[in-house]
């Protein structure tokens, strides 16, 4: 069985252009959509697996990157299942294919799933090969690679790294991208969950972008 050509199948079978156009619509038309959302698509990917076993081989990597380049925006949200849900076998490697997925068809869509999910679990796992690398996307040319840098973090509670977190927010305060400022209030705003007192501390000594503020003081 031609594990892609039966993923096409699958999904193209279930194409719903009304679905398609509002989907395409809500991501400012630069992907094409099949219009399946994302309930439907996520009981298609169980039945899939199921009936190719795919989750019960080693994670496959040319799998992910060749869903990447499939037009339509369906076949990176299968990826990202897939990556997810093979989480536990990925490797300090694995940080490049994340890279690449980050940097490649980029929206935050896709991005802030790799950011909180796939290099998350990757930098908590496995610190001393995946850091040095992620340490360095806070002042990276590309912008997604800095949102990652300031996201990751995200569900880490209470073993959020604050010197990395507040060191990553600090690099970028100064931008003026929405997304970065967005990135910014998102994470502190988790964070302030767990430590409300460093988070209203940070916010009142530092100068941050309005929006970052407004975003990131909900909770303090």
């Amino acid at each position: 069985m031609d594990i892609i050509n039966e993923l096409e199948h699958r999904l193209y079978a279930e194409r719903n252009k009304e679905n398609a156009q509002a989907m395409e619509k809500y991501m400012r038309n630069l992907f094409p959509f099949i219009g399946i959302k994302t309930p439907e698509r996520n009981k298609l990917l169980s039945t899939f697996y199921q009936d190719t076993g795919l989750l019960k081989k080693p994670f496959d990597r040319s799998f992910v990157r060749t869903l990447w380049k499939k037009e339509e925006r369906e076949f990176q949200y299968t990826a990202l299942n897939y990556m997810t849900r093979k989480k536990k076998e990925l490797q300090p490697e694995d940080l490049t294919l994340c890279h690449d997925l980050i940097t490649e068809k980029s929206w935050w869509d896709t991005v802030d799933h790799i950011a909180s999910h796939l290099v998350g679990t990757l930098a908590k796992r496995f610190p001393e090969e995946v850091l040095p690398t992620v340490d360095k996307w806070p002042t990276d040319d590309n912008m997604w690679l800095r949102r990652t840098a300031i996201i990751y973090q995200l569900k880490y509670k209470g073993e959020t790294d604050e010197q990395r977190l507040y060191g990553n927010i600090l690099k970028n305060a100064t931008n003026h991208e929405f997304f970065i400022q967005k990135a910014i209030g998102w994470a502190l705003r988790e964070y302030s969950k767990t430590n409300p007192d460093s988070v209203r501390a940070f916010i009142q000594q530092h100068p941050l972008p309005k929006l970052s503020v407004r975003e990131g003081s909900k909770y303090v």
